[in-house]
Parts: structure tokens; C-alpha cells; sequence
């Protein structure tokens, strides 16, 4: 019975010495309490917590659920909820207060929001967040997110801190990215009917490591239509790496 006391306090031991986060899934669904018959309206968040690292992971779960309070909400303002089950009660709450004052309207409010580490290294953390919300009109509202962090710190990393030379990956990202949607080079960039903003090539707001490679997409509306959809630029880090800053 000793041996096993101390076998179990070593365990302990290593685990509290340990600097590696670990990451743990968590899931939160909520319907509405008002009659109805199918869809009902509802709200569904899967996301990785991070823990085991009490600061650094309470600086990226604090970041995560700013991020998620961006995506969940209705109206001008985002919620003031303190956590993940305020969220969507808030959520569903601001659903039930518009069918009951528009009794005779139909709503049918879904959202669906699912974060994963998309990948992990000794200088970057990234999480991605793919999210889905429809509360009224032609269409819902989906797209990726991309959060970069420091692993040993728990801060937020910018896009403009993963270059060396920002600019000169821009060019070359631009060069590729007109070789892949067949944008000539003496064209403008919304010559095929793309929607860059001042008819310039901008890197996109979402960035992402993944293990094929650095991933830059571009939600619906940054760069192209709804109908259109998102579009997407994977290079390799053989061509990437002299570009890189963290890798």
C-alpha cells in the first residue's frame, strides 16, 4: 500500500512540474423552453479548455471566450455574459423575447460553434474556431477563426508579429494566390470578379498553422461574396519558412 501512496505522489509530482498544457473538451447545448414543434431553436459550443498551466491557460481560455462573445449575440452589443452557459442563455433568452413579441413571426435561431487545436509547437498555439449562426434573413453566418497564442505565456501572437518581412510575404503570397483563382498579373486583383477593398491584395484576418502547412483564408465577404464563398491559399513551409518568425 506504501508503494502505491508514493507511485501515485511522483505522478502528482510530475504533472505539477510539467510546463505542457493540456487541453480538455467541453460542450454546452441549450434549447428553447417555448412550444415547438421541429428545429427548435438551440445553440450548440464544443471548445477546448485549456489547463494544467494555471496562468497561461487561463490568459488563452479568457481570449477564447472574448472571441466566442463576438460570434454569439443579437443585437447592436455583444452580451454581458460571464461564462459559456450565461452565453447562451443569453442567447436563447434574446429569442424567446422577440417571439414573444412578434407572436405571429417565425424565427427559427440556430447556432453552432466548434473550437479545436488546430495545431501546436514549442512557439505556437492555434485554435481554431468554425462557427455557424442564423437568426433571421436570406442566410446564416458562417466562417473560421483563427487564434494564435504564445504556449508560454498564454498571450495572443498578431498576424504581423509571424513575419520577418511582412511585406515581402505579402508579394509573394499575392503572386500565388493569383496563379491558383487564374488572376492575371497585369490585372487588377477584382479583375475576375473578386471583392479586395481599394482593389489591393490583403493578406487575410485569419491565419493558420496546420501540419500541411500555413493556411491563409478568407471568410465569405473579405474577399469575395456569400455566393462566392470563402477562398483559401495553402503553402507549403518549404516556401514559407524564410518568411516565418515563429514556426
Amino acid at each position: 500500500m506504501k508503494h502505491i501512496v508514493i507511485y501515485t505522489l511522483l505522478l502528482f509530482s510530475v504533472a505539477q512540474c510539467s510546463n505542457e498544457l493540456v487541453f480538455e473538451e467541453e460542450s454546452f447545448q441549450k434549447t428553447t423552453s417555448l412550444p415547438c414543434k421541429e428545429d427548435c431553436p438551440s445553440i450548440s459550443v464544443k471548445i477546448p479548455v485549456a489547463n494544467a498551466v494555471p496562468i497561461v491557460a487561463d490568459s488563452i481560455n479568457k481570449k477564447v471566450f472574448s472571441v466566442l462573445k463576438e460570434i454569439i449575440y443579437f443585437g447592436e452589443k455583444p452580451y454581458t455574459a460571464k461564462d459559456y452557459n450565461g452565453l447562451l442563455n443569453s442567447f436563447i433568452g434574446s429569442y424567446e423575447k422577440l417571439q414573444k413579441d412578434f407572436p405571429e413571426d417565425k424565427f427559427g435561431w440556430e447556432a453552432d460553434i466548434q473550437g479545436s487545436v488546430k495545431y501546436q509547437s514549442d512557439a505556437v498555439l492555434n485554435i481554431e474556431i468554425k462557427h455557424y449562426t442564423y437568426t433571421g434573413g436570406a442566410h446564416g453566418y458562417q466562417g473560421l477563426r483563427s487564434l494564435l497564442f504564445d504556449p508560454s505565456t498564454g498571450k495572443s501572437i498578431s498576424n504581423d508579429a509571424l513575419f520577418n518581412d511582412k511585406a515581402a510575404f505579402k508579394a509573394f503570397a499575392e503572386k500565388k494566390f493569383r496563379a491558383k483563382y487564374k488572376i492575371p498579373a497585369n490585372k487588377s486583383i477584382n479583375s475576375t470578379g473578386l471583392m479586395f477593398e481599394k482593389e489591393k491584395f490583403q493578406l487575410p484576418q485569419n491565419i493558420f498553422y496546420s501540419d500541411k502547412g500555413l493556411l491563409l483564408y478568407y471568410n465569405s465577404y473579405e474577399a469575395a461574396s456569400y455566393a462566392d464563398g470563402p477562398k483559401e491559399l495553402l503553402l507549403s513551409y518549404t516556401e514559407v519558412n524564410d518568411y516565418l518568425q515563429l514556426r
